[in-house]
Order: C-alpha cells, then structure tokens, then sequence
C-alpha cells in the first residue's frame, strides 16, 4: 500500500490549516518524512515544496543531500507539477539539471499532463462574485494588467467598490467608502552581512555597479598655494595588478593630472570642481584602456592656509 509524506514547514502549515478548519477530513493522515525512510522507496510519494527552485525549500535540500530525513536515489523520480513562474528559470532549470545528474527522472509539464492551474478563470470568478456578492473588491496576486483587468471583471459583476493597489499601498476598507489611506515601504530585502536592506538601495546599486565595471579610488594632494602636490595616487583592485599593469596605473594617474592642470585657479578651490573633473577623467581613461567605466572615489586632502 502505497503512502504519502509532507516535507517542507509551508507544506505542512497548509495541511494542518486545512485539517483545522474542516477540510481533508477524509483524506489519509501522511506519514513523516522520517517514517518514510523505512518503507519501500517504490511505494512512498513525497510532497515538497520547492517547485519553483527556492533556495533552503525542502526539494533544493533534499537535491543538495542536505535535507535531515528525506533522500532522492538514481531510478527514482521527480514531478514538478507547477509550471515555471517568469523569472525563476535559471533557479528550476539548476535544480533539475542536479537531480538529472543524480540519476532521477524529471518529469514537467513540459511533456505529461501533470499540472492544474490554481489560478481562478474568468468564468469561475464571476460565479464566485455571484455566490458571495461582496460590497468591495481588492484584486491581487498579479502584474498591474491582471489587477486593473480584474477590477473591471468585479464592476461588471455588480461589486460597487473596486480598490486596486500596488505593493505597499494601505487601503482602508471602512468607515465610509474604501480608499486607498496611505503608503508603506515594500519590497525585497537582502541579508548584507548582519543587516537588512532594500534591493534598490543605494549600496546595492553601488554594489552591483562594482560588480561589472570595477572600482577606483583617487587621492589627492593640494598645498596651501592652490597647487597639486605630487601625482594622483591611483587605487584600481580588481581592474588593475599594480605588480604587472603599472604603466595603466600610470596612464590614469597622467590623465588625471593633466585634466587638473587645465582646472582654473577658482575652480581648484572648490572641492566639488576638482573632485569631479579628477572622477571624469580617470573614469575615461579606464574606458579607453579596459572598456569600463568604474565606480570611482576621490579622496581630496588640502595642506593648510586658507
């Protein structure tokens, strides 16, 4: 007799939900995964949850070998019953080529009828708005086109108020008609180091700049007569090998000094003026030599006077 195991703490939270409010009553409670083990590996199922390639979910870990109780052998096989979610290739097609090279069958939609759309059509939601006959529709769970198409959708079926918003908009549902009150930051977050910031935040932007054109950092010099004390001192790691690409070093460094020669006597007391012509300057020297434009710092030091 064939038996059925949950993995995955999503996957188990919905169940229970489920069990909780009176639904799968009559479904056969699933196994544990750690009881799993023990049985013929041709008459368990395991339901995971991981399909769309997420990193930590049960089925990356259990590809990776790194999952506590569950374990995938060569001969066995994997279904992927979701289709691809845009965006998640490269993490679903990384996760397949793994188990593929681990021996296991993989199996999608792409050649078995194996999926069934959760996703409502339109007729099923119409006959839904005529069962609930709701005062305020709040469509969500899609691009701005599938939120606006669907708010037409409700108007069409009688529903009086239609709120559509975007992530973070707070939308007060009463006292008196339903409005959008306010906006929340939101979005995605990353772990840097031992804090959270916005993707779009300047230091990941800053970030991702570096990653792809490099980064440079310019000293320089200027005594109390306005003059430039010695030569730029150029700082290129991961651009440049000071030991092996010192004439570069030097080109930047000459380019730099001779675009602050040009500088007029007013603009080289002002530090915005030499900063920035120093920055152009070394920016398109690196052009000119690698083909990149990188992300460039200028540390300005004054010797005295006024």
């Amino acid at each position: 007799m064939a038996a059925g195991a949950l993995v995955g703490r999503s996957m188990l939270r919905i169940y229970q939900a489920a069990r909780d409010t009176g639904y799968l009553g009559d479904v056969p409670l699933p196994i544990s995964d750690e009881h799993a083990g023990y049985l013929p590996r041709d008459e368990v199922l395991l339901l995971c949850t991981g399909s769309q390639g997420e990193p930590r979910s049960a089925l990356w870990r259990i590809a990776n070998d790194d999952h506590p109780q569950a374990t995938l052998e060569e001969g066995d096989a994997v279904i992927f019953s979701s289709r691809i979610i845009p965006g998640n290739d490269v993490a679903i097609f990384r996760l397949q080529n793994l188990l593929v090279e681990k021996g296991i069958d993989v199996i999608t939609d792409d050649d078995h009828f194996i999926h069934v759309s959760g996703h409502p059509a339109r007729e099923e939601l119409t006959q839904m708005y005529q069962w609930v006959r709701p005062r305020i529709a709040v469509p969500v769970h899609g691009e701005a086109r599938h939120l606006a198409e669907h708010a037409r959708l409700a108007r069409a079926c009688q529903v009086p108020e239609q709120i559509v918003g975007r992530n973070g908009t707070l939308i007060r549902l009463a006292p008196g008609p339903a409005e959008i009150a306010d906006h929340v930051p939101a979005g995605r977050l990353a772990l840097d180091g031992n804090r959270l910031l916005p993707l779009d935040s300047t230091v990941l932007r800053g970030r991702r700049r570096m990653t792809f054109n490099g980064a440079v950092a310019l000293t320089l010099v200027i005594g109390a007569d306005h003059l430039f004390q010695g030569d730029p001192i150029v700082s290129a790691p991961g651009l440049l090998d000071p030991d092996v690409e010192d004439d570069k070093m030097a080109q930047v460094a000459e380019g730099v000094r001779d675009a602050l020669k040009r500088l007029p006597a007013a603009a080289r007391r002002d530090d915005k003026s030499v900063k920035d012509a120093a920055r152009t300057a070394a920016r398109r020297a690196f052009y000119r030599m690698l083909g990149k434009r990188p992300v460039t710092e200028v540390h300005l030091v004054r010797l005295g006077g006024n």
